[in-house]
């Protein structure tokens, strides 16, 4: 009963969410404006989702969910990351208590990827191929959230500047869904947005009065945003990264356009284009519909009173010796 009753809850929720990118397609809708006369996109945006990032290969040619396809992978999808509900044996880290990812796909896409048509990530370049193995060869054994023995100010490791609290796991930047802290504030000013996330309450500060980026060498871990407006339609653009951020294998030559675009009363589209012919064989572009989170963003503490990074970082320096 319990199952069947998830079920029709899910379906329920795909019915209603799932179509928000179509539906503000189809129907035209005009931002209300700021005093200053621009589109206002200023509010708490939550972008939490279960669709995946890449297409699953056994929907490979299905670009779109069914309602009853929607709520069968949205339940699955729950399932297999809970340790509560969890049956392969698995190591699930949390049960479903813990988690902030929603209850459903939030479009109809069986992917959050938009281009390439198959919903897949383009392939890796052949450098970055080796490049990832020398890493896997090099941390052979360490666990994945430990820097590498002896470099834990160079090699934070793979997920270092998450543990670190440097970086979002998130926010990227580029923001993806998450399994908690999904929520991102758009501020504005006449000549400036500021986009400021949840997770490490990190944010980044673009201008829009048209100067140009930072010289190459000063760069910053978030990148050097711009940003302009395209119509209703707001354009940041990110270069000049520091080293690798928490989004899919990028690096310091990642070059992203980010495009704000306010489709409904209650829905702000995210589309995000990745450059980087270092990493990626092509570019490639994903879509988020973020709904408005009537209620204020509040502090994430990160790593406040917690004692053991020292013991993480101290016993990373001793390895290396």
């Amino acid at each position: 009963m319990r199952h069947r009753l998830l079920v029709a809850l899910l379906i329920a929720a795909a019915a209603v969410l799932a179509p928000v990118a179509a539906v503000a397609q189809s129907e035209p809708y005009t931002a209300p404006r700021t005093a200053w006369g621009a589109p206002d996109l200023q509010g708490v945006w939550d972008f939490r989702s279960l669709t995946p990032m890449e297409r699953p290969t056994d929907l490979a040619g299905t670009e779109t969910f069914t309602d009853e396809q929607a709520a069968e992978f949205s339940e699955e999808t729950i399932r297999r990351r809970s340790r509560d509900m969890d049956t392969s044996g698995r190591v699930v880290p949390y049960n479903d208590f813990w988690f902030d990812e929603g209850i459903s796909v939030t479009t109809e896409r069986t992917s959050l990827v938009i281009d390439p048509p198959d919903g897949r990530i383009p392939a890796l370049t052949p450098t970055k191929q080796r490049s990832l193995a020398e890493m896997r060869r090099a941390r052979r054994g360490v666990d994945p959230d430990a820097p590498t023995p002896g470099g834990f100010v160079e090699d934070l490791g793979p997920g270092g500047p998450r543990v670190r609290c440097i970086l979002g796991f998130n926010t990227g930047p580029p923001m993806t869904p998450g399994a908690y802290n999904n929520n991102m504030q758009l501020f504005q000013t006449e000549d400036h947005v500021v986009i400021m996330n949840e997770m490490i309450n990190d944010s980044r500060i673009a201008p829009l009065d048209g100067r140009a980026h930072l010289p190459a060498g000063v760069r910053q871990w978030s990148g050097d945003p711009r940003a302009h407006w395209d119509g209703d339609t707001l354009v940041v653009e990110s270069t000049n990264f520091l080293r690798e951020t928490m989004f899919s294998n990028s690096g310091p030559n990642m070059r992203l356009t980010e495009r704000f675009t306010r489709v409904a009363e209650d829905t702000l589209l995210y589309e995000v284009t990745v450059s980087d012919p270092t990493v990626w064989t092509s570019d490639w572009t994903f879509a988020v519909p973020m709904q408005r989170n009537p209620h204020p963003m509040y502090e994430y503490a990160c790593h406040e009173g917690n004692y053991g990074l020292y013991n993480i970082l101290a016993g990373a320096s001793a390895g290396g010796n």
